[in-house]
């Protein structure tokens, strides 16, 4: 398991962008999207959409994923 945190391609709106995910964060990312039923990108696109100026996307992403679970348990 790799806890250093590992860039990886989206496509946000039509350009492409990296964000820097550790390997779980990533997981649990898919994981998600895969339970929404909906592309990875289209679900970072939502989040990039939502998230504010002050709050990076790899940051967003970490935040959407720990609230999704903490609102299942």
């Amino acid at each position: 398991m790799n806890n250093r945190p590992v860039k990886r391609s989206l496509t946000l709106k039509g350009h492409r962008t990296s964000v820097s995910l550790e390997d779980d964060f990533w997981s649990a990312f898919r994981e998600i999207a895969a339970a929404e039923d909906k592309p990875i990108n289209l679900l970072a696109a939502e989040i990039d959409a939502e998230r504010g100026v002050d709050c990076g996307l790899a940051s967003a992403i970490r935040l959407y994923v720990l609230r999704h679970f903490r609102s299942r348990a």
